[in-house]
């Protein structure tokens, strides 16, 4: 296997090779091209309400971690005591509301685009989600649009690595910006069949 690093594709995209046999490498290249697709489609932009989430929790867990740390270095162990134990529960709970945030509410999803107007009012909220079992190698993407007038509308499309990857491990950004378009288009004929 040559290594292509560096290299560019004919539309001035970087190769990205990786190792094809590596499933979780394998589902996060297919969704950093999957989410590059989507952010050219036409005013979108990249909109990081739920990393945002994610991060305030673990920042409020990381800062009590640290108040503990803080306190029981001002104020030895036997004095410090109920404090530390308010932290450590506290810090426990952020983790569990972490893990059903992660598991309920981010759900695989690895992109979210706001398309606007020429004016900047947003016309819709696209969000791509993903989901690859372990061992196997059927990707599914998920594509769902919500706007203003209609509820949430999603296409969901599985197939084989081999579809988005060719056999030296090189992500295949034509196939998977065909698949986008697939997607996005049977979406937005969805939409003009409801107006």
């Amino acid at each position: 296997m040559a290594n292509r690093k560096g290299e560019k594709n004919e539309d001035g995209t970087e190769v990205v090779q990786i190792n094809k046999w590596d499933g979780s490498q394998v589902k996060h290249a297919i969704d950093d091209a999957f989410k590059n697709a989507l952010m050219e489609r036409q005013n979108c932009r990249e909109h990081f309400g739920i990393i945002d989430g994610r991060l305030i929790i673990c920042f409020l867990a990381v800062g009590i971690a640290l108040f503990a740390l803080a306190y029981d270095y001002i104020y030895t162990f036997p004095t410090s005591r109920p404090i530390l134990i308010i932290c450590v529960s506290s810090y426990f709970v952020l983790m569990g509301i972490l893990t059903v945030y992660t598991t309920y509410i981010e759900k695989g999803i690895f992109a979210v685009a706001i398309q606007s107007d020429s004016n900047g009012n947003t016309l819709r909220k696209w969000t791509a989600s993903s989901d690859m079992k372990k061992y196997d190698d059927k990707y599914s993407i998920t594509l769902s649009v919500k706007d203003a007038k209609s509820a949430v509308r999603e296409i969901s499309s599985t197939k084989t690595c081999a579809n988005y990857i060719d056999v030296d491990g090189v992500i295949c950004h034509d196939l998977i910006s065909a698949e986008l378009k697939r997607l996005y288009n049977s979406l937005n004929s969805a939409d003009k069949k409801d107006k």
